[in-house]
């Protein structure tokens, strides 16, 4: 095989545990002749972590460096071309993509969930780049049939991090059981009720079950600020867990009896490690796995206003919920490998 350069781009190197675990899944499924280079938020956490070559994704001179010296170019997964969090993401990655497909890269489209696209000229920048690509694969049924009306073609296949390793968390057997985990994110929808609300639930919840609450915030800047607004009512029975790698992130599912979380890759790692899983949604990506999966839970805008109906809600789950059985899981696993297909067939 001959020796190819490949430079992946995402939203790396924020602290995010959702986009690092696409990353890392990326990294693990990419072919043995592929060396790869990463954009990066945080240039020198990420090579550290990964020990790959990185530049830094906010400074052109730098970005074109490493787009002259690579083969190819990889979106590395997950929400990056939508227009409703950001209207220069769109962009930055779709004229980072034009631009390599300009230069004569191989351009591959990687584990996508495509939109919102609410704006023309984004939508017409995502049907040209797409478009363009060597290969595309979709992680959601409304990502394919947004490529289907376009007809460009792709690959569907569950979200690669289903097939992360994960890796087990030190110290973790030793904190009681039974373990429920919390992942919530800040988002207006998450008003100052709603979580006031959640953390009377929680408490409630909490003395029912007697169980040992792992607040985990996927990404300290938007996270941990809530998880210390919630773990002084729950003194002595909760833990606020900071984790960085995101093989370890999905390992801490490994001891968990139940999830209850906002961000997608939290509840993707809970349910492949065999949690029952709840999920509160600010997002259409969080509906289409619920869709998938039967996952109960609610829209953070109809979140129920009663404190007691909620921690009811989640006492039923926990006591009578199904999580995933091996079978499903190993499916799920196997069909999100077929992401890792695609790459070798890419770089043939």
């Amino acid at each position: 095989m001959v020796k190819m350069r490949a430079l992946l781009s995402g939203y790396y190197g924020k602290g995010n545990g959702g986009d690092e675990a696409l990353l890392a899944t990326l990294l693990q499924m990419l072919p043995s002749h592929v060396t790869p280079v990463v954009l990066s938020g945080n240039p020198e956490e990420t090579r550290d972590r990964y020990n790959v070559e990185t530049y830094d994704r906010m400074a052109p001179l730098a970005v074109l460096q490493a787009l002259r010296s690579s083969d190819a170019l990889i979106w590395g997964g997950g929400s990056i071309i939508q227009d409703v969090t950001s209207t220069i993401s769109p962009f930055y990655y779709g004229g980072m993509m034009a631009l390599a497909q300009k230069m004569g890269l191989k351009t591959v489209a990687w584990a996508q969930g495509i939109g919102p696209l609410v704006r023309p000229q984004t939508r017409w920048l995502a049907r040209q780049t797409f478009g363009n690509c060597t290969k595309v694969s979709v992680r959601d049924r409304a990502s394919a049939a947004l490529l289907s009306d376009w007809q460009i073609p792709c690959i569907i296949a569950p979200d690669p991090v289903w097939a992360l390793e994960s890796k087990p968390v030190p110290g973790l057997w030793d904190l009681p059981a039974p373990r429920v985990a919390v992942t919530l994110r800040s988002h207006p929808q998450l008003t100052e009720t709603r979580l006031a609300n959640l953390t009377r639930a929680l408490v409630d919840f909490q003395k029912a079950t007697q169980a040992f609450i792992l607040l985990l915030p996927f990404q300290k800047s938007e996270d941990l600020s809530i998880a210390e607004a919630i773990q002084p009512h729950l003194k002595d029975v909760s833990q606020i867990l900071c984790l960085e790698d995101p093989q370890l992130l999905k390992g801490v599912f490994r001891g968990v009896e139940m999830a209850i979380g906002m961000r997608l890759h939290s509840l993707i790692m809970a349910a492949a490690e065999g949690c029952r899983c709840f999920a509160l949604s600010y997002d259409p990506k969080v509906n289409r796995l619920m869709e998938d999966l039967e996952m109960p839970g609610w829209d953070l805008a109809s979140l129920p206003n009663d404190p007691n109906l909620i921690s009811l809600t989640w006492m039923e789950h926990y006591a009578n919920g199904d999580p995933l059985s091996p079978d499903q899981i190993q499916s799920l696993v196997d069909r999100a490998l077929i992401h890792r297909e695609l790459l070798s067939q890419a770089f043939i």
